[in-house]
């Protein structure tokens, strides 16, 4: 897109409307009207918070209700339901299972908002009860849409007679020869369940011993989930082998071996099988006493991941109490960790899917855009040494960075690329240029968080990989996960050395870019440049620098310059000016920032918040935070970026970077944001950024004072306005200068 675009204005007076949602579990017994006492609750009150566990099914609820919208095509509704799988397995192997220990633990101390360990496990029981039972009927109201377009998800039962035959020699060469089947009585123990395996419970009619179990794991690790079956008998595939077809008969590998079972038993009679699967406990133990370094205690806690106690058991609905009770019994749960399925367990699989070659069930595509003085046969630095630079993916190309790297690479100038990793793509372009720049004698330093949860693996071998090219490698930090977005490049031009300076919201991943709305900023500033060598001088050597301008640092200072801009706002608001806090956000939990932005809002500030996932503030409190308006959006991309907009009496201050106000971000882990140095990129980020998301009345929805969320609607006169979808009608409008 060329030039300035048309802004979205401010729609009708009245506003959009509201569409009104029953309130759910988890905020009953909260005060009528949120009030307390006629002078309002104290900022202690633990009312005044919102669980931090029902706050994260709150965000599955709205992310399922994407699955349920018929306006998104079939295979990218099947995507979100796939994500609230997702999403559902690391909550119970990282947010269930530490309240899990507590309750064991006895823990005494209770969160800010006042609910015990025990109560916590019975909220979530009666939350996710109710969402699986959602979840079951999409999924078979998508498998019925899906036959309309010509997918067929059968049971082997219902193919023909050729299918059948070709199931069967796959069966017996391919998958037959992998499967252990493992029996359950006094001479065998019973068998270890390894993390979200999917398993089958066998019951065995045994003539001579009497009823039998075992158990059989669905190898789903090295097959796919589903298996496209040609009607006409010719060879199965994987769903990435499909190409463009109208007709397709899928079925599903534990559908086969459970069809297949009585292979594995010669001379016994298999009376039934039940899908079962079991989720543990997902934290790591980091041992410092026993290893020299962070690398060898990690991968010496990787094992702990596998091994983890119990915390959720899955079960098909058909899975009788006696053969439940022997599994849960065995897995040490109680029937509060016990969740029955009506079909299929694993929802995470159905991402497999969207790998179907049916272009007319996905989103349409869009170019992501350029500035033409950026293109790939441009030399960025030119560019970049004439003016700063805002990005905003996907709506914008990564490759520009990509690009950047790899001419940095290649660069005679350039003397050396410092950066930091978090979550690294498998088959990194980033990893690659850097891996060129140190072919060319380029000094490169990576700081790579090991500790990123579920990416540790995959990090070490980048890890590794990088030391081995000669690059200087620095495994995050012992007490302080690294999680800051940094990239500085250093280059001789003639007799001066010239810093190009990266700071963003996303991770140094090309494929999650695509999928991430996330905010980059590039610029040559100087005093941008030497702060930034300061924070890399900080990760990778001694430091207790504190004083910076243009960046604000956690643990360092971040939280006290934000406070101390609320309270900027606070004051000029009682001077008789107008305070405004706009804040996008990933999360808000964090109880001094919640009471911090109560204070504002008691004292008249406007605040507007954009949270995308956990949040602790109830908004619509009298005399607390009736002048707090948040929303969420949940859309075709993940809402990733953070905006922090103070109005300053109108000399905006506009933060980006890779912090949220959680404490994780606050206390344990290295975060940077940027005081945006152009007012006029300001403006944009502004206008063509954080005011956009805020006017969304299509995808957004608005948080009420008891925890739950209601869809915004068009108001009156209101034209529907999507964010997301005029972002990629106005992609480039920010880059403007004028």
């Amino acid at each position: 897109m060329q030039g300035v675009m048309s802004v979205p204005g401010k729609g009708s007076e009245k506003g959009p409307k509201v569409e009104k949602r029953r309130a759910s579990s988890g905020s009953e017994g909260y005060k009528d009207q949120l009030g307390g006492s006629e002078k309002g609750p104290v900022l202690d009150d633990p009312e005044l918070f919102i669980n931090r566990e029902y706050s994260w099914l709150k965000l599955n609820e709205r992310i399922f209700e994407e699955a349920m919208d018929p306006t998104h095509p079939l295979l990218e509704r099947i995507k979100f339901l796939a994500i609230c799988g997702s999403n559902l397995d690391e909550f119970f192997m990282v947010r269930v299972s530490g309240v899990k220990r507590q309750v064991e633990e006895g823990a005494l101390s209770l969160p800010v908002d006042g609910m015990a360990p025990v109560d916590q496990i019975k909220m979530v029981r009666k939350e996710v009860k109710p969402l699986l039972r959602q979840y079951s009927e999409c999924w078979s109201e998508l498998v019925k849409e899906l036959d309309l377009k010509g997918i067929h998800v059968k049971k082997v039962s219902e193919l023909n007679k050729d299918q059948r035959k070709e199931l069967d020699r796959y069966f017996r060469e391919y998958i037959f020869p992998t499967l252990t089947p493992l029996a359950m009585d006094f001479s065998h123990p019973f068998p270890f369940i390894s993390n979200l395996s999917l398993n089958l419970a066998v019951v065995i009619e045994d003539p001579e011993n009497g009823e039998r179990f075992a158990r059989v794991k669905v190898p789903n690790n090295i097959f796919p989930r589903f298996f496209s079956v040609p009607s006409d008998g010719k060879k199965i595939c994987g769903l990435n082998q499909v190409k463009q077809a109208k007709e397709l008969d899928l079925v599903l590998l534990e559908d086969m071996l459970s069809s297949y079972i009585d292979m594995l038993f010669p001379g016994l009679k298999v009376a039934a099988t039940y899908p079962f699967r079991t989720t543990r406990d997902a934290e790591i133990e980091i041992s410092k006493d026993q290893a020299s370094d962070l690398l060898t205690a990690l991968e010496e806690g990787i094992e702990s991941r596998r091994v983890g106690r119990p915390v959720r058991l899955e079960i098909d609905e058909s899975m009788p109490d006696k053969v439940k009770d022997l599994f849960a019994m065995n897995l040490g749960l109680t029937n509060d960790y016990v969740y029955k399925f009506v079909g299929p367990l694993g929802l995470v699989d159905m991402w497999q899917l969207l790998k179907l070659g049916r272009s007319d069930l996905k989103d349409e595509q869009f170019l992501p855009y350029v500035p033409a003085e950026l293109s790939e046969d441009r030399n960025l630095f030119s560019a970049v040494s004439k003016r700063d630079y805002v990005f905003y993916y996907p709506y914008d190309s990564f490759n520009v960075i990509v690009n950047l790297l790899r001419q940095a690479a290649e660069d005679k100038g350039v003397l050396a690329i410092k950066t930091t990793m978090y979550r690294i793509d498998k088959d990194s372009p980033i990893i690659d240029a850097l891996l060129t720049a140190r072919e060319n004698d380029k000094a490169v330093s990576a700081i790579v968080e090991l500790k990123a949860k579920f990416d540790e693996e995959n990090n070490m071998t980048w890890a590794k990989a990088l030391e081995e090219a000669g690059v200087h490698v620095v495994y995050g930090l012992e007490d302080l996960k690294v999680h800051c977005k940094i990239c500085i490049i250093i280059r001789k031009e003639g007799d001066e050395i010239t810093r190009y300076s990266y700071i963003s919201t996303g991770n140094f991943n090309a494929v999650t870019s695509k999928i991430y709305g996330d905010i980059g900023y590039l610029t040559s500033n100087p005093e941008i440049g030497m702060e930034l060598t300061d924070v890399f001088n900080l990760l990778t050597g001694y430091s207790k620098k504190k004083d910076f301008r243009h960046l604000l640092l956690s643990p360092m200072n971040l939280k006290e310059e934000v406070s101390r801009s609320i309270e900027r706002e606070i004051e000029i608001q009682k001077g008789g000016g107008t305070g405004y806090i706009g804040l996008k956000l990933n999360g808000l939990l964090d109880a001094s920032m919640v009471r911090a932005l109560y204070k504002a809002s008691n004292a008249g500030v406007r605040v507007d918040l954009n949270v995308r996932a956990l949040c602790a503030l109830r908004p619509g409190i009298k005399d607390r935070s009736e002048n707090i308006r948040e929303t969420s959006i949940i859309g075709r991309f993940l809402e990733h970026a953070r905006i922090y907009h103070f109005r300053n009496n109108g000399d905006d201050v506009v933060l980006i970077g890779s912090s949220d106000l959680m404490p994780r971000n606050l206390y344990r882990r290295v975060e940077v944001l940027l005081r945006v140095p152009d007012p006029r990129l300001r403006r944009n980020i502004i206008e063509h950024m954080l005011k956009v998301h805020l006017r969304d009345n299509v995808k957004s929805r608005l948080l009420k004072a008891d925890g739950t969320w209601d869809r915004v609607r068009p108001g009156k006169g209101e034209e529907p306005f999507n964010s997301q979808k005029w972002l990629i009608e106005h992609r480039g409008a920010w880059h403007d200068l004028s």
